[in-house]
């Protein structure tokens, strides 16, 4: 069964249930991946989702990947990538898949030169950690274009549009 937990440690838009967002974008990722079956797997797979400032980000961006700015979202795997095939069949009584921080300031700021809602904006940023979490990356061209489908699929399972569209 999946759970995912969200802590708005700073004032996030009221006017949206984040719980309720969260957990609709972390799932629409897991579905499009070879992880569909953690959704309902018999152990509790836990994603905690963090919404936070940039000054919080900024921190964590450069005590764990040496970066000193502040970025929109971080990913925070908590499962080795060659362990998640397991995962389903687990008889633990929970998995903790991992966190995902998004910053406010820098996803407001994004989504408004996109032209999006925070809303929508911020859901991608969560499909796209959820990714991270089950060991996608964007590293090179390749594993780029793949992680993107991805995306683009799970955010069209909740009628949202092509986050790329415009960079083509």
């Amino acid at each position: 069964m999946l759970s995912v937990e969200t802590h708005a440690a700073t004032p996030w838009p009221d006017a949206l249930d984040w719980e309720a967002r969260a957990g609709e974008a972390v799932a629409a990722a897991l579905a499009v991946s070879p992880y569909a079956g953690l959704a309902d797997a018999a152990p509790l797979v836990e994603v905690a989702v963090r919404l936070t400032d940039d000054a919080e980000v900024q921190t964590l961006n450069r005590d764990f990947r040496g970066k000193d700015k502040p970025t929109n979202v971080l990913s925070f795997p908590q499962v080795q990538a060659d362990l998640l095939e397991s995962l389903a069949n687990s008889d633990d009584g929970e998995i903790l898949l991992g966190d995902i921080v998004l910053a406010r300031e820098t996803c407001a700021h994004e989504a408004g030169a996109k032209g999006v809602s925070l809303e929508a904006h911020a859901t991608h940023l969560i499909v796209h950690g959820t990714l991270h979490l089950v060991g996608y990356d964007h590293l090179d061209d390749a594993s780029a274009g793949a992680m993107e489908a991805l995306e683009v699929k799970a955010l069209a399972s909740l009628g949202l549009a092509n986050p790329y569209a415009d960079q083509d």
